[in-house]
């Protein structure tokens, strides 16, 4: 072979350098420590929690009920607004979004901490509760800030990338954080694995602190007074809902992803009786599906970039959709390591591709004015339906019907979301949905056709 055909040409480096280089800028950067500290409580009440009350002998029914802590994820808007204008005495003058980040760290910190301490054994399984939703509202709280931080920190033409880069970090984070603690619990116990993984809510506050407050966030002017208070709390709902297609838009945020949050909080519940044992679970859950989600993550910025916004979610939704009936088979075959590697590396792609267009577009939904409260009302709803059902009904579906025929159910319950997608993207909705998150100073949207993202 020629040196000259085995030395790339200039254009073909650039080519190669241009495709890497949105990953390298500062704000995509920050969004990956960010969704490293957003990542880890989820695992901490997810997960790793229900691994532990399984172990520690509570049923089935009452382990999924602890599904209900995650609500404090989806009615965290009702608080959001606080995040938005509320400025903190002293440590407020680092800036809106870095002097509550900082607060809301500590308060996770110390909420892990809290959990750490509880023995389910020997406290009752009230005092655990009381302690998962304290984590809640604390874990809430600071997804709130980081969410806005994100949003704010990233430029139009960076939604996508940054999306990406948040998903990463949030799978670090989570998975990180999950196998850590399942690590740590076998040798230390359960109190050791929480109190280490409490200090990965540091990448956030430090990002924050090294980063300064987001160059794109803005202050809605409020009146002084009860005026101003009401204000702050009832506009970013009044914009959001006068544009055109708003309920439609809620209510496909609503039942997007029902199947997909029914199955997730749940496999735990079946790798456990079909005999699985921890560190198989560390191996094949956490090991293979953290990189499988990975490269779901980069598939989906390939298909983004290649597809646009409207057809890359369309694909993610489909798959997510899909990923959910590979459980029904892995539940058909039994204890099986290929099969459990199949089914999690399945379903993290298809979560990693949908982690990165989904966000995308939801994080183009807001306006900057109201980022806190908007995407906290977004991504609180995205979610909600599934978790209520989990925590109601999964334990009993499961003991009712069987794992095949419950997961089949899950797969048949996210058609609605997809079909409700088709028809916005039909209608034109998708593109008259998007805030000014989502739009370059003209007010044109950006990033939502193949020709805008190339």
């Amino acid at each position: 072979m020629s040196d000259a055909a085995a030395i790339p040409s200039d254009g073909q480096s650039k080519k190669w350098w241009d495709g890497f280089r949105p990953y390298l800028e500062k704000a995509p950067l920050a969004a990956l420590f960010l969704g490293i500290s957003s990542g880890f409580p989820y695992a901490m009440i997810g997960a790793t929690l229900t691994t532990r009350l399984k172990q520690d002998g509570i049923d089935k029914s009452t382990i999924t009920a602890f599904s209900l802590v995650f609500l404090a994820y989806n009615f965290k808007f009702l608080w959001a607004w606080i995040i938005d204008g509320v400025k903190l005495p002293v440590i407020g003058r680092l800036g809106q979004r870095v002097s509550w980040m900082l607060v809301t760290g500590v308060a996770v910190m110390a909420a892990v901490a809290n959990l750490a301490i509880v023995d389910p054994a020997g406290d009752g399984i009230a005092a655990v509760v009381t302690a998962a939703i304290l984590l809640g509202v604390a874990g809430a709280s600071f997804d709130i800030v980081i969410d806005a931080y994100r949003i704010e920190a990233l430029e139009p033409r960076q939604l996508g990338v940054g999306s990406g880069m948040s998903q990463y970090g949030w799978r670090i984070g989570s998975a990180g954080a999950g196998a850590l603690a399942l690590v740590i619990a076998a040798r230390q116990g359960w109190e050791a694995a929480y109190l280490a993984c409490a200090l990965l809510a540091l990448p956030a506050m430090l990002t924050a602190l090294l980063y300064g407050e987001p160059q794109r966030h803005r202050e809605a002017a409020h009146k002084p007074g009860f005026a101003g208070a009401a204000t702050t709390i009832w506009k970013p709902f009044v914009e959001f809902f006068a544009r055109k297609g708003a309920w439609l838009v809620l209510l496909f945020i609503l039942l997007h992803k029902i199947g997909d949050t029914l199955a997730n909080l749940t496999f735990r519940l079946l790798f456990d009786d079909l005999k699985f044992t921890n560190d198989e679970i560390a191996l094949w859950d956490v090991g293979v599906g953290f990189w499988a989600y990975l490269i779901g993550i980069f598939i989906g910025g390939v298909l983004y970039s290649r597809l646009g916004m409207k057809r890359s979610v369309m694909i993610s939704l489909i798959l997510m959709a899909v990923s959910n009936f590979s459980f029904a088979l892995l539940a058909m075959s039994g204890h099986s390591n290929l099969g459990m590697s199949a089914a999690i590396g399945f379903e993290n792609t298809a979560s990693g591709i949908g982690g990165v267009c989904v966000v995308a577009y939801f994080s183009a939904l807001c306006d900057l004015r109201f980022t806190a409260a908007q995407y906290a009302l977004i991504s609180a709803a995205a979610s909600i339906v599934g978790r209520f059902l989990t925590g109601t009904t999964a334990g009993a579906l499961i003991d009712a019907f069987g794992y095949v025929n419950f997961y089949l159910l899950t797969t048949v319950a996210a058609l609605p979301g997809i079909l409700l997608f088709w028809i916005m993207m039909r209608s034109g909705l998708v593109d008259s949905s998007i805030g000014t998150a989502g739009t370059v100073d003209d007010g044109d949207p950006v990033e939502l056709s193949p020709a805008t993202v190339r």
